[in-house]
């Protein structure tokens, strides 16, 4: 019995040494994240190296369509629209697909990104944008392969492309000056009522002053349109908290109301909770 739990104690620990081997990936997995202009732009993708082999019309045939690195899908993400050869390309992550030649590539942003290599079975309802490079020769060896995002300027970059001696080049236009002005033009605004609700809010639950928590859901209230239930609730809960128990029941019965029309069961359980609490002599 002895000679059996000794066996089975050490098969055990060489399993967990095994489970705890750890050996480098052959294309080991990159993250690239560049800010150009206002816009984020996000890169994984794998890495093969070239290893003494002839990569381009060989690892990688020339008018075959290619993964554009190793393993799972090269993707790229893009925290706002961009324009690329004149066209858009919506904002959102995208599958990278290449179809190399000698003397032209054609780049594929594919709206699928679950593939392992390049999907089995191609839909073209799913190419969000295509375009086409001339590929430069380098005066280096570029070893693994390699995405970067160069030649920054706040209104483009180039994505580029690079392998053994071969760069791909593509510019995309992000864009910054309608963003800055956007942000630009709000600040100047003022704040709006999202920003005095949420003001309100933060000094309710904190236990800060009330008379400014007022102030500012009222204004939130005179500068919504809509007037939402929510933002009355709110303002209910704060006239309670001043000992405003009259005030606070002919508000929350405004919320109870404005809750019923958006079927929001809950906020008319909570109001009428409260408006039952703060009725009791």
């Amino acid at each position: 019995m002895k000679k059996i739990i000794f066996i089975l104690a050490m098969m055990i620990a060489n399993y967990a040494i095994e489970a705890q081997v750890k050996t480098p990936q052959a294309s080991p997995k990159s993250t690239l994240t560049q800010v150009v202009g206002l816009t984020t732009v996000e890169i994984v993708y794998s890495r093969p190296s070239a290893k003494g082999r002839d990569v381009f019309n060989n690892l990688v045939p020339f008018g075959k369509l290619w993964r554009t690195g190793a393993n799972e899908n090269t993707t790229i993400s893009f925290s706002d629209d961009v324009v690329i050869d004149g066209k858009t390309l919506a904002k959102g992550k995208y599958a990278i697909f290449t179809t190399p030649r000698a003397d032209n590539w054609e780049i594929v942003f594919y709206t699928s990104t679950d593939n392992w290599g390049t999907p089995e079975t191609w839909d073209e309802t799913k190419v969000a944008l295509k375009t086409n490079s001339k590929p430069e020769m380098l005066g280096r060896n570029v070893e693994s392969f390699t995405i970067g995002i160069n030649n920054l300027d706040n209104n483009f970059a180039h994505l580029e492309l690079a392998w053994e001696k071969t760069l791909v080049a593509i510019k995309f236009e992000v864009p910054t000056q309608k963003t800055a002005m956007a942000s630009i033009d709000k600040a100047l605004a003022g704040p709006t009522a999202g920003d005095y609700f949420s003001s309100a809010q933060y000094l309710f639950q904190s236990n800060g002053d009330l008379v400014k928590a007022l102030t500012y859901v009222n204004k939130a209230l005179d500068m919504s349109k809509d007037k939402p239930f929510y933002y009355y609730r709110l303002k209910s809960l704060i006239q309670a908290k001043q000992g405003d128990k009259k005030g606070a029941i002919e508000t929350a019965k405004i919320s109870l109301a404005g809750a019923e029309a958006a079927k929001n069961q809950d906020y008319v359980k909570m109001n009428k909770d409260s408006i039952a609490e703060w009725s009791k002599k």
